[in-house]
């Protein structure tokens, strides 16, 4: 019988949750519809942002290369993660920790030298540095 009262009260709770989450909502909506602004003007459904009016479509063509240099970001940037919560616990890790740092660094390392040298961080494509190689000469 208590177990019967125990799930009962909980489902009555997540109820009144859920209600109480729905009367919020609705409120919001409710209260910036009547207060919201209902002008009307020219440039009311021009895009804007940062304070600078857009100029030109929006599906422009960009390089892959854009792709690549925010992936490499999020896979450094995360690695950055896991040495700030090793520094955290250097001291409980001891030196066991210290070379698997020390190991984890050197393999970061070699793949950001293998990046650099098959040219994956070069934004420029290679035909254009020979030209501009060819002028500056």
């Amino acid at each position: 019988m208590s177990d019967t009262t125990g799930l009962l009260a909980h489902n009555w709770s997540f109820a009144i949750f859920l209600l109480g989450v729905v009367g919020l909502i609705g409120f919001m909506l409710g209260v910036s519809s009547l207060l919201g602004s209902r002008a009307v003007g020219r440039s009311k459904n021009d895009p804007f942002e940062s304070g600078i009016v857009s100029t030109g479509g929006a599906r422009l063509r960009l390089s892959a290369k854009f792709y690549l240099v925010a992936m490499l970001f999020v896979i450094f940037d995360v690695e950055a993660l896991f040495l700030f919560a090793w520094s955290v616990s250097v001291r409980e890790s001891g030196w066991a920790g210290f070379i698997e740092a020390t190991v984890f660094i050197a393999i970061l390392l070699a793949g950001l030298v293998y990046l650099w040298r098959i040219g994956a961080l070069d934004w420029a494509p290679e035909s254009r540095r020979k030209r501009q190689a060819k002028l500056k000469q």
